[in-house]
């Protein structure tokens, strides 16, 4: 199918948000005004009490068993337009990891939604995480919740016609009731019945993960399944466990899923979703097959997917269309059954030891974040390098690892120590100082508690051109 141009007007009280939208948003800032300070408060550090017994929503009939998803940044129309036309068993809209938030990108993105929901493939939305704010709008006089933003151009785009949705980044019981509120306030403002939408909670994050049950129970009218964000869980565990870490965590590359800690995370998501009846959705192949040499490619995607079956994964997300058959396949044979070990704080902790760092592999972790950092910038959230597909999760995992080998500082193969000076003097043969992806990362590493999410220090930090406050205004607490 060819997506036609459907730029209709636009108000300007509403920035990129049509009025049907615009006024949905209005409805879930009032019925959301006093979720925020649950919200935005630090996750505690222990999981929260167990749910009484529930079970889970039923799945959509149409997100059957074994189906690959191919997962496409939401304003990028080509890719959309080729995503539409693929043999994907259903599309996932990204405004979240693989979406850089300007406010071309963001009109393009709401632009484009009608033709996409005329799709006949079903289609699946990921919004953006509750603590992100939206360009230059406010509701009763607060910054506008890009979650909401997005949410409410989603299901408004067609009337009658409305995605399924990811919902990202669930770190705590706050979180997600607020995200019932406003799937509640929905239903009731489309004039749907209760439990008509249908939500996959993404556990990609260690808070998350501790409290993946509870954070079903909540949203439980409404969530068919739980899905595994494995980079941003990894960096959400080096985040939160690398302070008190006695020495450098593993490089990305000793962090795959077959890694005692990671298999412990699957079986986590794996065994709460049996448990409670809902569907587990496996994480993102991202690979970029070499187009002379597809391969080698194809088999890891296969393999990886075909591990997640055996774990009880009914359905993963590709990055690119040339890995549908490899994730579709991997799904469809299961790998040899491993014996699964019960799963325990110290199993979920079981990072290796990965002895002094390769001084080449802690460049690479730097040059990966800088070049993110600058797509980002740019208005490109997604990159290709080194064959992998590279995107915000990344690039915050990439970000987590250096400021916790710097804060231990890590011992490197060649002698020496990625001391603070150490690092700064890499950083900077690598990259100038008064580059914005230079200021950001050298913010994000040498802070002396890890920051949440890089979006929002940019904003802080005014490094945005745009910012989501507009030109040269700063994020509500924002320092120089």
């Amino acid at each position: 199918m060819t997506l036609p141009d459907r730029r209709g007007p636009l108000s300007p009280q509403s920035g990129p948000l049509p009025p049907a939208a615009h006024a949905l948003a209005a409805r879930l800032h009032a019925a959301l005004a006093g979720h925020w300070p649950g919200v935005d408060a630090a996750a505690p550090g222990e999981p929260p009490p167990p749910p009484p017994a529930y079970r889970a929503a039923p799945a959509p009939p149409e997100l059957r068993p074994g189906r690959a998803e191919l997962i496409v940044e939401a304003s990028d129309g080509a890719a959309l337009q080729a995503a539409l036309n693929s043999d994907a068993d259903a599309v996932v809209l990204d405004f979240d990891d693989t979406f850089a938030p300007t406010r071309a990108n963001v009109t393009a993105a709401y632009r484009a939604l009608p033709a996409a929901l005329a799709s006949p493939l079903p289609l699946l939305a990921r919004p953006r995480a509750l603590y992100a704010l939206a360009d230059g709008l406010t509701f009763g006089g607060e910054p506008a919740r890009a979650a909401l933003c997005d949410l409410a151009a989603l299901l408004t785009a067609v009337p009658g016609r409305v995605p399924h949705l990811y919902l990202p980044k669930l770190d705590t019981v706050a979180q997600a009731q607020a995200w019932a509120a406003a799937l509640r306030a929905a239903e009731d403002h489309l004039n749907l019945e209760p439990g008509t939408l249908r939500v996959c909670l993404q556990i990609e994050t260690w808070p998350g993960l501790l409290a993946a049950d509870r954070l079903l129970s909540e949203l439980r009218a409404w969530a068919y399944g739980l899905n595994a964000g494995r980079w941003d869980y990894v960096f959400s565990l080096v985040k939160t466990l690398g302070p008190a870490w006695a020495g450098p965590l593993p490089p990305r590359g000793a962090l795959g899923m077959d890694v005692g800690a990671m298999r412990a995370y699957a079986e986590v998501l794996a065994a709460v979703c049996r448990a409670r009846g809902a569907q587990a959705v496996g994480g993102t192949a991202a690979l970029s097959p070499d187009p002379q040499d597809p391969a080698p490619a194809l088999a890891a995607v296969q393999a990886d997917k075909a591990r997640e079956a055996a774990q009880g994964f009914v359905g993963a997300w590709a990055g690119h269309p040339d890995l549908i058959g490899a994730v579709r396949a991997g799904l469809a044979h299961p790998a040899p059954g491993v014996p699964a070990a019960p799963v325990t704080p110290a199993r979920l902790r079981a990072l290796p030891d990965p002895g002094p760092l390769d001084p080449a592999e802690v460049a690479d972790t730097a040059e990966l974040a800088l070049a993110v950092f600058r797509a980002w910038f740019a208005g490109q959230g997604v990159i290709v390098r080194a064959g992998r597909l590279e995107d915000t999760a990344t690039a915050e995992l990439a970000r987590a690892l250096l400021g916790q080998w710097v804060g231990v500082e890590a011992p490197l193969q060649d002698g020496t120590h990625l001391t603070p000076d150490a690092y700064l003097d890499l950083r900077r043969r690598l990259a100038p100082d008064h580059e914005r992806a230079s200021r950001l990362l050298d913010h994000l590493v040498l802070s002396p508690t890890p920051p949440a999410y890089f979006p929002r220090e940019a904003q802080r930090l005014g490094l945005c051109e745009l910012g989501l406050y507009g030109p040269g205004r700063r994020a509500p607490g924002g320092s120089p």
